[in-house]
């Protein structure tokens, strides 16, 4: 049985890669060739915007007036966007099935241009958390509906390369995203970063319109709008069970535990509706259940290992390594460049070896390198690591290292996913690891955000302020506001270097959930 692919008419794939060099074939491999670049365009336009925050955080939290000792109060401007990207992503999904790929992303490209006026035009850590959320919303649907265009447009036995590229635009997104967006910071200042999002958005607009041909499907799809639904609050709460504007106080807020048991009350409604629906977000009748509910719990565990290094190490070098912005951001990119060559390793290594155990060692990688950054000292910049006759930067080596291994997780999990869940839920399976992963970024910096900032708040709750009235002299109070500030930096270390220490384990987890994957199997 033919699916319909992105014009409305059934998928002719098939004879389109097999037709040869003749003209009719080479039209065809040019018109896929540019629909796929539009997708792939507008991808990277949502990766871009997914990672771009990371290194503006310092001047929206100077140009909004948050102050230093309150940073938990921007932690929504990176979540909102994630909860909009996850909750989002599964239903938009469906609804290009049911009203075609062109007009899904057309339509998230519009909402994303309205999303980046309000974020670039905001005047209050409110607005501007709103702001993020709906682009999220736009950026949710940009991957999995550009997942779904490469399988109307290819044969399976073609398509993983398609795939693969697309996949490579989303991680080109987070190399680029930070350094993309202190550049345009450090020229304009950083709603210019928000702003041309406008004209990028417009352009993608125009190439979509050019070559992804319009129409409907000829069967259109139904969308599982309530299952959806309750995914979103279920997730939405979870975020909001997470955020304490007061962790000085305690781990969660008030409202903090009757919410989670709300979320805890969405998800089981939703698994239940899962079972009971007949339209659901994955149909689950034949696929390999063990193999594939463990690949997206490795994946989720991936995603927020991922998340604490990028919000984390870019935290630990501003505050304690004394770097600016552009400093950070540098220092990252340690980690940022070895995430896509350990990804492009572990395609590789999948192809010849069985993917749990390429999945499990990269994950038991990072984990390694999470117990190593755990153990940084607060001048990690001078501290060299002896290996032997080695002597190696220590902040360079366990950056890639955790860079490199959280990269070898990405290819064999999906191929994993793909290869327990049918040909025609491709699209909608390679969402769902997507969505495992954004999760997991989503819920990992939340929880450990607030541990961390609780105990930061915890081990400094008895520190005075010294005030040069209550001195003698000035060399007392020199002497006094040194001893304060290296007790708070020794509160900062302990927080981050506690965060790394429980990522590790984390890891650890994703490790056994990817042995679960199963050996390889004929398809």
């Amino acid at each position: 049985m033919t699916s319909p692919d992105a014009t409305g008419t059934h998928d002719t794939a098939d004879t389109a890669d097999d037709s040869g060099g003749n003209s009719t074939g080479d039209a065809a491999a040019r018109s896929r060739g540019l629909a796929i670049s539009a997708g792939g365009l507008a991808v990277l336009l949502g990766a871009l915007d997914t990672y771009v925050v990371l290194g503006l955080l310092r001047q929206i939290v100077e140009d909004l007036q948050v102050p230093l000792n309150r940073i938990e109060r921007v932690t929504p401007i990176v979540t909102g966007y994630l909860l909009g990207y996850v909750a989002a992503m599964p239903l938009l999904g469906q609804a290009s099935d049911r009203f075609g790929r062109k007009a899904l992303l057309q339509t998230c490209l519009t909402v994303f241009i309205g999303g980046s006026v309000l974020t670039a035009a905001a005047e209050s850590v409110p607005l501007l958390v709103a702001g993020r959320v709906v682009l999220g919303v736009a950026g949710g649907a940009l991957l999995p509906v550009t997942l779904a265009l490469a399988a109307d447009l290819w044969s399976q036995h073609r398509r993983a390369a398609v795939l693969g590229a697309v996949g490579g635009a989303q991680e080109l997104g987070s190399v680029l995203g930070p350094v993309y967006g202190i550049a345009l910071a450090g020229l304009a200042g950083w709603r210019a970063v928000f702003w041309v999002n406008v004209p990028l958005a417009l352009l993608a607009m125009v190439v979509v319109h050019l070559s992804i041909r319009g129409g409907r499907p000829e069967r259109r799809q139904k969308a599982d709008v309530v299952g959806a639904s309750l995914l979103a609050v279920a997730l939405g709460l979870l975020v909001v069970a997470l955020y304490n504007p007061e962790p000085q106080e305690q781990v969660l807020p008030s409202w903090g535990m009757p919410t989670l048991i709300a979320a805890a009350a969405a998800l089981v409604a939703f698994v239940g509706w899962e079972v009971k629906a007949r339209t659901r977000l994955l149909d689950t009748a034949h696929v390999q259940l063990r193999p594939f509910f463990a690949a997206l719990g490795a994946s989720l565990a991936a995603g927020a290992a991922l998340m604490v290094t990028l919000v984390d190490v870019e935290l630990f070098a501003q505050t304690l390594l004394g770097e600016r912005d552009h400093g950070a951001v540098l220092l990252l990119l340690r980690f940022l460049i070895a995430l896509p060559v350990g990804a492009v390793i572990g395609g590789l290594l999948a192809n010849r070896l069985a993917e749990r155990w390429v999945a499990a060692a990269g994950l038991l990688i990072a984990a390694c390198g999470f117990l190593l950054m755990s153990q940084w000292p607060a001048d990690v910049l001078s501290s060299p690591r002896e290996l032997g006759p080695l002597t190696l930067p220590r902040l360079d080596t366990d950056l890639v290292l955790v860079g490199i291994g959280l990269g070898l997780v990405i290819a064999p999990l999906s191929a994993v996913v793909l290869r327990v869940v049918p040909s025609d839920q491709h699209g909608m399976a390679s969402a769902a690891v997507v969505v495992a992963r954004m999760t997991g970024m989503l819920v990992g910096i939340s929880a450990l955000s607030a541990w961390g900032l609780h105990r930061f708040h915890t081990l400094t709750a008895e520190l005075q302020t010294p005030l040069p009235m209550l001195y003698p002299n000035d060399a007392a109070f020199d002497r006094a506001a040194a001893e304060y500030a290296a007790k708070l930096q020794d509160a900062m270390l302990t927080q981050y270097t506690e965060i790394f220490a429980i990522t590790a384990v984390v890891c650890v987890v994703g490790a056994g959930l990817a042995l679960l994957t199963g050996p390889r199997r004929a398809r």
